[in-house]
Parts: C-alpha cells; structure tokens; sequence
C-alpha cells in the first residue's frame, strides 16, 4: 500500500514539475513590445548578414568568371586562356532531360549547372533542385606547356547535341584546335537517374604540362528540403566507398576533412536525395572536405553543408580518358539497387555491422511489402505489431525473471539486514541463495541484450527511408518529418516552436512500461541518485529529444510499448502463477546444486577475497 502512494506521489510530483516548467517557459516569454524590438534588431543583422553573404557568394564569382559585353572582353579571355581560345566564346546552356531529370549543361565550364528532380516536392512544395543558383561547381586544373594555370570552369566549350538510340548524347568540347580538344560527353537514358560521363582528351599529349599535376574538383552546397533543417542536416552526410569496397564517411555533425585512397565513388547525400560521382577509373587519392552550415533552426537557413573533393587525374599516354557517372536522384533503396555494379545503395546510412543488415535486407523489403496493399501508417503499425509478437518470447523470459527476483526480494532483503555491515559476506550468501532457487540476476539483462539491435535498427530505418516521405497518416502529414498539433509562440530550448504529439504518445507509453518493469522492484542504494526520479526524468527526455524526429519514429516507439504493456499484463495475470513460481524456487532449494566452472571461480575469488581482508584485519 506505501509502494502504490509513493507511486502516486512521484507521478503527481513528476506531473507539477513539467507543469512548473512549462508555466516558466510561458512566463519567461518576451512582451509583445520586446518581440517587435528584437524582432527589428535581428532584421538588421539578417540583412548585414545578407549583404555579407552576397559579397562573398556572389559578386566574388562575378569577378572571376569570364563576361563578354563586347571585343575587349573576348580578347582578354583569349588572352587568358592561351590556345583555348580556339573554341567559340558562346554563352548560353544546354538541356538533358527524360521523364525523372532536368539536366543543364553550361557552355561556361562545360559543366553541370542545374539539376532538378522532376517527380518531387520539398516540403512547402518547391521542386526539388540539387544543382541550383551557382550551389555546385565541377572542373579540373591544370598547367599548360607555357606555363598558364588554366581552370575549365573558366572555359568556354562547344557544345554538340546529338542521340545513341534513345539516349541522349551531349559533347561539350574545349578546343585547341580543329582535331584537338578536351571533352566532356553526357549520355542520358530514358527513364534514368544515372548519367554516363566521360573526361577524355585527344591530341593535348603536348598541351598538358607532364610535371604539373591535373586536379579534379567537385563542390556543392546541400540545398535545404526538410522543414526541420537541423533534422535533415542529421542525415547530410559525404559518403565515400574505397579500398576494396569499404564504405567510410565523413562527420555529419561537425566539419571534418580526410585524405583518402582508391576511391570508387562519392556521395554528397542530402538526406532523402544524393548527388553521387563514380568512377571506373578509381582515384588514387582524394582530399575530401565537409562543412556544417547550420547553427540553428531558423525558416532563413537554406543551406546544410558544404562539401568539396580534389582528386588528381592521371594521364595515359599524355591523354585522359576516364569514364564515369553522375547520379542525380532519390536517397532509395529500390532505386539505388538498380545500380548494383557500383554499389550505390551502400550509400544509404541503413546502420553500422549487425544493425544495418537487419535494417537493409529485413525491416526495409517487410515494409515495402507492408506498404504495398496497405496505408503506409498502418502498415508501421501492422510492422510494429508483427515485431513485438516475434519478440514475446524475449519478453516473457525477462518478465519470468522479474518475478522470480521479485520472490526472492524478501530473503535479499534478510541477507542484506543480516549482513550489512560485511558487503563481501552479503555478496557471497546472495550469489549462494540465486545458485539454491535457480535464478540468475543476470537472466533480465540477456533478453534486453538480444533486443537491442532490433532497436537500433528501426532507429535507423524510420528516419531514412524513402518510402516515408511525404507519407500521411492521421494528424501527421509527413511520415518522415515531426508532426504538428500546435504551433507555439515562442521557442523552449531544445524542444522547438511546437507541439508534435506523436512524441507525448510514445512518452507516455515508456513511463508506464518502465512503472512495470522497473518501478516494483526499484531500490535506491545509499550514495546512489534516486532512481525512481530518473525514470519520471526519462520519458520527459524523451519527449524533447523525439519532438523534432520522425514521426513514424514515435508512432513505432508509442505503438511498440503500448503492445509489449499488453504483452507483460497477459504474461502476468493469464501465463505467470507467482505461488507456482515461489513453490518451484523452493524445491529448487531442496535440490543440491552443482557449481559450474564461472560460478566455482567467483565463489573462490570472493572467499580469498574474505580471508584476505580477516588476515589484513
């Protein structure tokens, strides 16, 4: 009866404490007329920002960037780029398109200047651009015979359009000559997110200067396309396959640089959509680089990260000739193993060893078939069920051992008023009393164990996969984004500006499943934090941490621990018989028990333990 008030208690005071800190929050807020000046101040500084911004993003390329307003202008350029000056000086850009890509192709650099995924939305329902607004820039450098520093994405190229069957071909062509030229081909397929590109060279053995090295470069600053940026940043990630197949990546959540080799491909992946560049020809070696671009949740921030590769080329016989692909698309599994020669799915961040494997080959083709005849909500649902009942075996033993503990807590708690003054005593009659009765403490732990990477693969399964995105269910209209109840008028720290209730579902779920399977037994040992306190603590953590998340992820979470309460109150009230349980660990007693080899070697470390503390003594 003491145990239920001190329950009741705690969940009152837990109840007070989170009303007292939303009630500060709202108090603490700024007066309407403190809301307008700090409004007024930041747009001063946003449009410093801004003027910044423009002065080094913009005007910078402006000033390097060839412009031909008249003669004087194409002399210059041809005086700047030597023998180069033989191909036309032409703006203008060239289109690649089929029913999945818009692709741009630049006479100024020859290379890629605008890429749009024609079959999806951002979340306010822009198209989705991967290549847009000087956002990406590719090209090489390098030396000439007479010593000029060129850099092709200062070069004008001709451009020749042309069709292989039903793909179409585009020759972007810097000339030296009639018959000598450097070249970069495009092929598009129909109905295809990968693109061949060649880098090749004929006749220029004497126009690159051998001693010098020829770099290539790539940079593109992820576009922004999740509501939440901060979320969709957790998942921007340069991903890089290399030595012999090994999948390495750099850090998603702070700048980071590496030098690496043998690269087969490079991934700048924008959470749900990638940008990737493979290679038959592996580079040798790459300085990859990647920059966090975000420092806060803000509406204003339209860019994640900024990533950057250099990789020397090598020449053969004097000439290039790599063959490559571009791929412009989506971040998805189905589409991605369409390409299994290169590998691209291993792009997808599924989870690391065990995790992943679960994630790949098990929870993503079960849910895509799930979600094929049913609403893809339901079909979490469904999944979360079919998952939790593969798993009540698991939970059954570890509730089987609760119990058992639970009978034995008197007898512990004897042992323990018996021998509180020698702890090394106290252990030794209590690892004596779980070999007599059968128990092992550790009984609980190992189903938990065998859980966790179930766990943590769908920790990693709902915030990737495709198939969520855009997905509705219920009050939330992206699956894959948080979803929203209330908009707040101010923000709390580390909690937002709303209100997703997903998360307050799943919150109450997990306080009520740790009541159950914690809360009963739960001892607060001198010298150790009060253990009731954190569990209240744990549920109101995880409501913060979840408030921004995936929403499939709290509904799976809230649906998960709803089913395995269920699970435990028909284990304990329709399978489990305490007395029978009591009466087994008695007769158990009864039976002389022999030691195995672990539990013969604690027991002679513990006793030598003992004699060594009386002879010290």
């Amino acid at each position: 009866m003491e145990e239920k008030k001190l329950d009741i208690n705690s969940i009152i005071g837990f109840v007070l404490i989170f009303g007292i800190l939303i009630f500060w929050f709202y108090q603490s807020q700024p007066t309407p007329e403190e809301l307008e000046a700090q409004k007024a101040e930041q747009a001063k500084i946003e449009a410093a920002a801004q003027q910044e911004k423009a002065a080094t993003t913009e005007e910078t390329p402006r000033e390097t960037m060839p412009v031909l307003r008249d003669s004087a202008d194409l002399a210059a350029y041809k005086n700047s780029v030597g023998g180069f000056g033989f191909t036309e000086a032409r703006e203008g850009s060239t289109v690649l398109e089929n029913d999945l890509v818009r692709l741009e192709i630049s006479n100024l650099g020859g290379q890629i200047t605008e890429a749009v995924l024609k079959k999806f939305v951002t979340y306010d329902s822009v198209p989705v651009y991967l290549v847009k607004d000087g956002n990406a820039s590719f090209g090489l450098e390098f030396t000439t015979t007479d010593q000029r520093a060129i850099n092709t994405q200062k070069l004008f190229f001709e451009p020749s359009l042309s069709k292989n069957g039903d793909n179409q071909v585009l020759s972007m062509k810097a000339k030296v000559g009639a018959d000598r030229f450097l070249e970069y081909r495009y092929e598009l397929k129909p109905d295809d997110y990968l693109l061949d590109f060649n880098i090749r060279s004929q006749g220029m053995a004497g126009i690159f200067d051998k001693n010098q090295p020829i770099k290539l470069n790539w940079e593109v600053k992820g576009i922004r396309h999740n509501k939440s940026i901060q979320y969709g940043n957790r998942y921007t990630r340069l991903t890089y396959n290399h030595d012999d197949g090994n999948i390495s990546k750099l850090s998603e959540s702070s700048d980071d640089e590496e030098i690496e080799e043998d690269i087969k491909w490079l991934s700048y992946r924008q959470h749900f959509f990638s940008s990737i560049l493979a290679t038959s020809n592996h580079f040798k070696t790459a300085e990859l680089r990647s920059q966090n671009l975000v420092e806060e949740e803000s509406p204003e921030e339209h860019f994640t990260k900024l990533f950057s590769t250099s990789a020397p080329l090598e020449l053969q016989a004097g000439e290039l000739a790599y063959d490559m692909n571009w791929y412009y698309g989506p971040t998805d599994v189905d589409v991605l193993e369409h390409y299994e020669e290169l590998g691209l799915a291993d792009s997808i961040p599924f989870g690391w060893g065990i995790f992943g494997w679960i994630n790949r080959y098990v929870f993503t083709p079960f849910y895509g078939f799930l979600s094929s005849f049913l609403p893809f909500g339901i079909a979490i649902v469904v999944m979360t069920i079919l998952v939790r009942l593969l798993m009540s075996p698991v939970t059954y033993k570890s509730y089987l051992s609760q119990a058992k503990m639970k009978v034995l807590k008197p007898e512990i708690t004897e042992l323990g008023e018996k021998y509180k003054d020698n702890a090394m005593k106290k252990q030794q009659e209590t690892m004596k009393l779980y070999n007599k009765a059968g128990v092992s403490p550790m009984s609980g732990c190992v189903p938990a164990l065998l859980q966790l990477p179930i766990f943590y693969a769908l920790f990693m399964f709902f915030p990737t996969s495709f198939a969520l995105r855009q997905k509705s269910f219920l009050w939330a209209e992206d699956l894959s984004s948080y979803d929203t109840v209330a908009q707040l008028p101010f923000t709390i720290p580390f909690y937002g500006d709303h209100v997703s209730l997903f998360p307050i579902l799943a919150s109450v779920a997990i306080f009520f499943y740790m009541m159950m399977t914690t809360g009963q037994n739960m001892q607060t040992q001198p010298g150790m934090p009060n253990m009731k306190f954190i569990m209240y603590l744990s549920p109101l953590m995880m409501l913060f941490f979840f408030n921004n998340y995936a929403s499939g992820l709290s509904l799976y979470y809230f649906v998960s621990n709803l089913i395995t309460i269920f699970i435990m109150l028909a284990i304990k009230n329709f399978i489990l018989d305490e007395e029978k349980i009591h009466a087994q660990i008695q007769e158990n007693k009864k039976k002389p028990k022999q030691e195995n080899k672990f539990q013969r070697k604690m027991r002679e470390m513990m006793e030598q333990a003992e004699q060594q503390k009386k002879t010290g003594k």
